[in-house]
């Protein structure tokens, strides 16, 4: 419902002509005409304006009403028309659209193109706007609704009562959208080390710095096919790392335990027979003995047969000895 502050700070002539919308133009003859007039005067009076007792207000209130006689209906049923009539891409720079709308209607009001009315008729358009922006966001799923609004750089206001959310909703949608930007960023500035390279080439270093697969699309430009193929590449890549890695930790392993037994020369199989005969005076527990066997760097070949069957180092001691 208007107030009497809302209305008082609406311009006379738009007050006038919203209470034209009230009136049925077949009464308005004679004796009814002037009684319109003294009643929308008196409404008019009682809102804060001086109408009645004004004899330039109370000409305009005259003026007006015999230009709608002339055409026939309010000044606002067009206006209002036109305004309803807007598209989103209609208002896309309401300025434009105001002087469009303003020089449509003008053709049958003339009194529409006065400046002082122009900065009343801007501020309709700039309404109508934000309702379809209201009306497209309420359609959108999830908080594509809320993003939308503030990408139209609508209130933080506006949207929370327009889309009934709280402060902390549009709070948290704000923060991802800060995040984003601050990503976009860092995707930019990964792009730029690998300007002038493939676009597989360019992909492969934004997949290995964790960047999203959409926003590889969006700013690298690729499609999605480029994407898999980079990945099938690295997967293959990654494989025959892996393969290398573990050949490389067998051979690690293998050089660590030492030769086979067969593979020992004899006097280095009896100078190791010596060190765990050492060892094994020292201790008798198999993890000791295979630790300091280790660090004595004596093949895990004998250290096995010397924790499990030491009296094999006998025989083996004697096949050394020839």
């Amino acid at each position: 419902m208007t107030t009497s502050d809302e209305t008082k700070e609406k311009p006379l002539w738009l007050l006038i002509e919203e209470n034209f919308l009230e009136l049925d133009l077949q009464d308005l003859s004679g004796e009814n005409r002037e009684a319109a007039i003294q009643r929308i005067a008196g409404k008019l009076d009682n809102a804060g304006y001086n109408v009645s007792h004004h004899g330039g207000n109370l000409l305009q209130l005259r003026w007006a009403m015999d230009d709608m006689q002339k055409v026939g209906r309010p000044l606002m049923k067009d206006l209002n028309d036109a305004i309803a009539a807007l598209s989103l891409e209609d208002v896309a720079d309401h300025y434009i659209a105001t002087s469009k709308l303003i020089n449509d209607i003008a053709e049958t009001w003339h009194q529409l193109k006065k400046s002082e009315r122009r900065p009343d008729v801007i501020q309709m358009v700039e309404k109508a706007k934000l309702d379809l922006l209201i009306n497209k966001a309420k359609g959108l799923p999830d908080d594509e609704g809320i993003r939308f609004l503030i990408g139209e750089k609508v209130a933080d206001e506006v949207i929370t009562n327009a889309l009934s959310i709280t402060e902390e909703k549009l709070g948290e949608v704000h923060t991802q959208i800060k995040e984003e930007k601050a990503e976009r960023a860092r995707v930019a500035t990964l792009l730029e080390a690998v300007e002038g390279k493939s676009n597989e080439e360019k992909v492969k270093h934004l997949i290995e710095n964790n960047v999203s697969e959409n926003l590889i699309i969006e700013m690298a430009k690729v499609d999605q096919g480029v994407i898999d193929g980079v990945k099938q590449a690295m997967e293959a890549e990654l494989k025959e790392q892996q393969r290398l890695a573990e050949e490389a930790a067998a051979r690690k392993k293998e050089e660590a335990a030492g030769p086979s037994l067969d593979k020992i020369p004899p006097d280095k199989m009896l100078e190791y027979i010596e060190s765990i005969r050492e060892i094994m005076e020292f201790s008798d527990e198999e993890k000791e003995i295979r630790v300091m066997c280790d660090q004595s760097a004596i093949p895990k070949s004998l250290v096995d047969i010397a924790v499990s069957e030491p009296d094999r180092l006998d025989e083996l001691e004697k096949e050394a000895e020839g």
